[in-house]
């Protein structure tokens, strides 16, 4: 009788918790994702629904008022720059952003790009080494290893010198990483704040909404932005990643993320003028080859109405002429940006995406494999990256537009997880950013060639059916 009890309140626990699943009014192929787990997977679809599906409300995690407070605050340099034209072929994706979420357009005077640890983390150590003012860190991953003591020791002797240091790590992405790590350099003075962290009982609330941004600013003056946690693995020579280093009035977008992502966390508003440094506008506006190229740091996330990065990927794909090339480590679209892939390549666009061969989860490895297919046989051409884990996310298109950051072409990215990426309007970026793919290409072989991944075999054609249900959820 006991056990016959039991078993009629679980069924009405899994009932109600559908209901839920359904009122939430999420996209039917995340809806239907949910619906299959809670109900055939017994208990455990009910607790992993509850740690990882649960909507935490919008006004609970953001604060309008700030937002509005520092966006001010990035216009005023905005309205300073002194004949800024916005190229015409791009205007609908700039026009879209700043509708969006007031990602303002800035001039900048040169971006330099990095393909490795070997050359990201001595340029980051140079300019830390030269900060006079502040330090920003925005990151995924600190890990508590040779690089990630390194870092903290220059940091720290930063801090020793008066320079203000703020740093925000995502609680759930370093789980691994001791307090003791992070206590070192708060006790030198370093403000070092943990993103929504997880602890019960609000575990459910938060672990499903992590901060992937990765942004450093200096002095308000230089700027990265890119795909590279701090971790060793990053100048492992098997990790292949993209970072760009901003300098001119573009860092100014960073900044305004950075102190966006400070408030959210810290509840301290920043809005000095120290943050956004005049001179960078006094020279920008008195250089007369400074309006090469134009820039937006575009930042998205599951508390605002629209996935802002996805648009832009999905407007630009749609609006290419010739070519878009890209980069991600996990393929795992949403409808819209599949179609849009098939829709470009079978208008003639050529059209290509370049993933790592061997991933570092074998879970969205198989869960993305279908995917795969069905854009090759679309006339997308597929590249699997062979000479280590591809973790680059990038995107250029037609010599004229290019993206880098954060995310990847996956549901979580796309709409639950807290990224940002720097879009670039001008021909000296995307060649920038196509060499790199040209690069990589060159170190990669065509889906086409696999046999077993283009024709598996029953078994594992089911197991990458399976798993690509279960795509929405990861």
């Amino acid at each position: 009788m006991l056990n016959l009890v039991l078993v009629i309140i679980y069924y009405v626990i899994v009932v109600l918790t559908v209901v839920h699943v359904v009122m939430d009014n999420r996209q039917p192929a995340k809806t239907m994702a949910w619906t299959l787990v809670i109900w055939f997977v017994p208990v455990a679809g009910i607790i992993f629904y509850l740690f990882f599906g649960i909507n935490t409300r919008k006004e609970r995690m953001t604060n309008q008022r700030s937002l509005d407070e520092l966006s001010k605050r990035s216009m005023l340099g905005f309205v300073e720059q002194q004949d800024l034209r916005l190229p015409e072929d791009h205007k609908p994706v700039i026009d879209l952003f700043i509708n969006q979420s007031l990602s303002l357009p800035f001039k900048t005077d040169s971006i330099v790009t990095y393909t490795d640890g070997y050359q990201f983390f001595p340029a980051l150590l140079r300019a830390i080494g030269k900060a006079r003012s502040h330090i920003h860190i925005d990151i995924y991953i600190f890990e508590e290893d040779a690089l990630g003591n390194l870092i903290a020791d220059a940091l720290i002797q930063k801090a020793r010198e008066g320079v203000e240091v703020r740093v925000i790590y995502d609680d759930v992405g370093c789980w691994n990483v001791r307090h003791r790590f992070y206590e070192r350099m708060r006790e030198e003075g370093i403000e070092v704040v943990p993103f929504l962290p997880v602890r019960f009982p609000q575990f459910t609330s938060k672990v499903n909404y992590r901060n992937h941004r990765k942004l450093i600013v200096i002095d308000g003056e230089t700027g990265f932005m890119g795909g590279m946690n701090i971790a060793v693995r990053y100048v492992s020579g098997t990790w292949r990643d993209t970072m760009v280093k901003i300098t001119g009035a573009g860092v100014y977008a960073l900044q305004r993320s950075f102190l966006i992502d400070w408030y959210f966390v810290d509840r301290t508003l920043l809005s000095d003028r120290k943050y956004y440094p005049a001179t960078l506008l006094h020279s920008l506006n008195t250089t007369p080859h400074a309006q090469s190229t134009i820039l937006q740091v575009v930042t998205s996330s599951p508390v605002v109405p629209y996935p802002e990065i996805m648009q832009g990927f999905v407007r630009t794909i749609l609006a290419a002429k010739h070519y878009v090339y890209i980069e991600t480590p996990y393929f795992l679209p949403t409808e819209s940006v599949l179609f849009a892939l098939k829709t470009a390549a079978m208008a003639g666009v050529d059209v290509r995406i370049m993933v790592p061969l061997k991933n570092d989860s074998w879970f969205v490895d198989w869960a993305g494999r279908s995917y795969l297919r069905e854009a090759a046989e679309a006339g997308v051409r597929v590249l699997l990256y062979e000479a280590g884990f591809l973790h680059s996310k990038m995107l250029v298109c037609d010599d004229s537009i290019s993206t880098c950051g954060s995310t990847n072409v996956d549901f979580r990215s796309f709409e639950n997880n807290f990224e940002a990426n720097v879009f670039f309007y001008g021909e000296d970026s995307a060649l920038q950013l196509k060499q790199v793919f040209l690069t990589d290409e060159a170190k990669a072989v065509d889906l086409t060639d696999v046999p077993d991944r283009m024709q598996p075999k029953f078994g594992k054609r089911l197991c990458e059916s399976v798993l690509r249900m279960l795509a929405p959820l990861m």
